[in-house]
This record gives C-alpha cells, structure tokens and sequence, in this order.
C-alpha cells in the first residue's frame, strides 16, 4: 500500500487472460477500511450504515416495546461494531 504522495509510478495488474490494471484508493485490513490519504471517512461511513441497518433489524424483529430488552439487544449487536478500532479514527474526527 503506497502512503502519501507516489514518488515511483508502480502500476499493479490483476493476474488473468487480460491483464487489467488495478486502481486502488483503499484497502481493507482487519476490518478497517483506509485510504491512501490514511483518512478513516469511508470506514466510518461503512460502520455507520452497517450499525444503521442492524439497528433498525433489532426494532422490526422484536415485538415487545420493552425498553430495557432493546437496550440490551442494542449493546449486544450494535455497540461493538461502533467501538471496534475506534482509537483509529477518533483522534482524527
């Protein structure tokens, strides 16, 4: 992964019959997302949408409006994907 500005043009080729070039502006290692520029927006944006959409699983599939159980279920399903890596991203946003 280059980092920063190119100081060589390195030029990558994906390994079949046409030999296409690949153009990365982002990788994905251990579950974290980052650019070239190290920013942590998309990764950000991907664990917001994700706990977004778990979050509104957990209200459609439970039936009972008992708060303290959708807390709960909160917690357990959602929380740990917003907290996972946090100290990557949060100094910077």
């Amino acid at each position: 992964m280059p980092i920063g500005k190119p100081t060589v043009n390195a030029t990558y080729y994906r390994a079949n019959k046409d030999n296409e070039e690949l153009q990365l502006a982002q990788y994905k290692d251990l579950g974290i997302t980052i650019t070239t520029e190290l920013s942590p927006s998309i990764h950000i944006e991907q664990i917001s949408q994700k706990a977004q959409q778990r979050a509104n699983s957990i209200l459609r599939c439970f039936v009972s409006g008992d708060i303290k159980m959708l807390v709960c279920a909160f917690v357990v399903y959602v929380r740990p994907m917003l907290e996972y890596n946090s100290v990557i991203w949060s100094p910077h946003s």
